[in-house]
């Protein structure tokens, strides 16, 4: 698809599009999933070249007429920097309000999403042919080893494993989602200066038994760490600039092995205090009682951020976010 945008092109990204009105003048970016668009009161004020006081009214009376199902086409959506969602409107609600305000853009903007959906239906339909023809290839492949028991566990790993391939995929077309996490809505508990040294302290004492800690494990180069703990907690605004405790384990585990704030021992107590830090806030475990991450894939992030270019950064923290969710 061309990267110049005309009147018809779509814009697209992974979860969004960018619709321009026939003028050219309006551009608004519109939330898309698999069945609908979406948007803010805000902007159907924008589409429509009307008020939000107006479109609060109109979208009332939709409800309260029983002319369309509230549950089913309002959605919530956080954002960054802000505790509040967002409240968002399908596109039926969006195509009600424009008929009872007579725009002209409504018309527009209604064959523009349908054409929008469309394109998406395929996309969904053709990679899932993809992956059946995928599968199909597999099956043929195994059919052909002689060790059926062979065949079958390969065929399980391939399928256990399932989430690994579409997070490698993701990260080499650089399509890991912005915020795999959602913020949390509970009080995060912060991990302060003297509780990371004590397990640090811990560490090195465990690693220094078998003699795989010396003299320099642990020890701060200068006062950088306390300024690592210190920014994945803060804040702008009023809001915290790492709204999730994964976010926030991330960012540390990534500052710590990169920034090198110790003489010696970066990567393991970076990930120490990863681990930490997500036990801590009752995040390391799922809900079955399993680790959200294991040891071998502790060991090749740890080893992905030491080697990684600085210039990704946002990626290489984006694939542990993936790998956590």
């Amino acid at each position: 698809m061309s990267n110049k945008t005309s009147h018809t092109d779509l814009a697209l990204r992974s979860d969004s599009a960018i619709y321009m009105a026939p003028s050219g003048e309006l551009h608004l970016d519109v939330q898309v999933d698999s069945e609908t668009v979406w948007l803010t009161q805000a902007q159907m004020a924008k589409l429509f070249a009307s008020s939000q006081r107006m479109m609060s009214y109109h979208i009332g009376n939709v409800f309260s007429e029983g002319e369309l199902e509230r549950k089913s086409n309002i959605q919530k959506m956080y954002i960054d920097r802000s505790k509040k969602p967002l409240t968002l409107h399908s596109l039926d609600v969006i195509i009600s309000v424009g008929y009872r305000v007579k725009s002209p853009n409504g018309v527009h903007f209604r064959r523009w999403a349908t054409s929008i959906l469309r394109e998406r239906l395929i996309s969904a339909h053709r990679q899932r042919q993809i992956e059946q023809v995928r599968w199909q290839a597999l099956g043929q492949i195994v059919s052909h080893v002689e060790d059926k028991d062979e065949a079958r566990a390969l065929l399980d790993v391939v399928g256990r494993y399932a989430n690994s391939w579409r997070i490698l995929r993701e990260y080499d077309e650089n399509r890991l989602p912005e915020r795999p996490t959602a913020p949390t809505t509970k009080r995060i508990k912060r991990l302060t200066v003297k509780q990371a040294r004590a397990a640090i302290a811990s560490l090195k004492n465990d690693q220094g038994r078998s003699g795989a800690a010396g003299a320099l494990f642990g020890i701060e180069r200068d006062k950088s760490f306390e300024g690592i703990l210190g920014n994945i907690e803060q804040t702008f605004d009023g809001h915290a600039l790492y709204p999730s405790v994964e976010e926030r384990a991330a960012a540390l585990l990534y500052f710590i092995i990169k920034d090198h704030p110790f003489s010696d021992g970066n990567k393991r107590i970076g990930s120490l205090l990863f681990l930490h830090y997500l036990d801590k806030n009752a995040c390391l475990a799922r809900p079955d009682g399993t680790r959200r991450f294991d040891d071998n894939a502790l060991v090749a992030i740890a080893l992905l951020i030491a080697s990684s270019d600085p210039k990704q950064k946002d990626l290489v923290v984006r694939l542990v976010l993936a790998m956590l969710s």
